[in-house]
């Protein structure tokens, strides 16, 4: 059952605005990486459901910030379908994201009053999802649509909250260009995670990637 409601959820989204998206099969790198996001300021991580036996690690990521974490606000992200989605909210999540929009996901998360981020490619889409209940879309994927699709829709539908994900990096430019064209938050994956980072544990260069986004965000907005 998700700790944090869907109010809370939504609106640390908007408060830190960057939401990491990571996902490894071994625990005690998974459980590195989160404590190092949240020494860096971030209040809501994406855990992706992207490995065999990932629902074991994300359920022991939970009861890991829960006691250790105290604010940390965990989600469940590549959920493409309703049971998946359910098996995950038994599991603690606080919020459900996909890579498209699947109504039966919606309605699930509705149920639950657990916040469902689908990824939207089009107007339609965006409109679709918002009219199923989810209050965040996501704009996936981020590196292909651009700035200018974020811009181009909420130009029309000035209420659309939207997180994007894919191509955001940890820089200036990058971030202030997503900021300016209205997104609401930004999910950030590979880029707040290097590969050679991870492997030698150097978990407070993680801590400075997140900082750094961070203070540029509050600068930019």
């Amino acid at each position: 059952m998700a700790k944090y409601n869907k109010i809370q959820v939504i609106q640390t989204m908007k408060e830190t605005a960057v939401v990491p998206v990571f996902y490894h099969g071994d625990l005690q790198t998974a459980k590195q990486v989160v404590k190092a996001c949240y020494e860096g300021g971030i209040r809501a991580f994406e855990f992706a459901n992207r490995g065999d036996f990932a629902q074991e690690v994300f359920g022991e990521l939970v009861k890991f910030a829960n006691k250790e974490l105290p604010g940390m606000i965990m989600g469940i992200g590549t959920v493409i379908d309703a049971p998946t989605a359910a098996m995950y909210l038994q599991l603690g999540a606080n919020f459900v994201v996909g890579p498209m929009f699947n109504r039966e996901v919606a309605l699930l998360c509705n149920r639950r009053l657990v916040p469902y981020c689908p990824g939207c490619a089009t107007p339609t889409e965006v409109s679709t999802a918002q009219e199923a209940g989810c209050d965040v879309c996501k704009v996936f994927p981020g590196d292909v649509l651009g700035p200018g699709f974020v811009k181009g829709v909420r130009a029309p539908m000035p209420w659309s909250q939207l997180m994007v994900t894919g191509g955001v990096k940890p820089e200036r430019a990058n971030l202030e260009a997503w900021f300016k064209a209205g997104v609401t938050c930004v999910g950030m994956g590979s880029n707040l995670f290097p590969k050679d980072v991870i492997a030698a544990g150097e978990w407070s260069k993680i801590t400075e990637l997140c900082k750094g986004a961070l203070q540029i965000i509050k600068e930019v907005r």
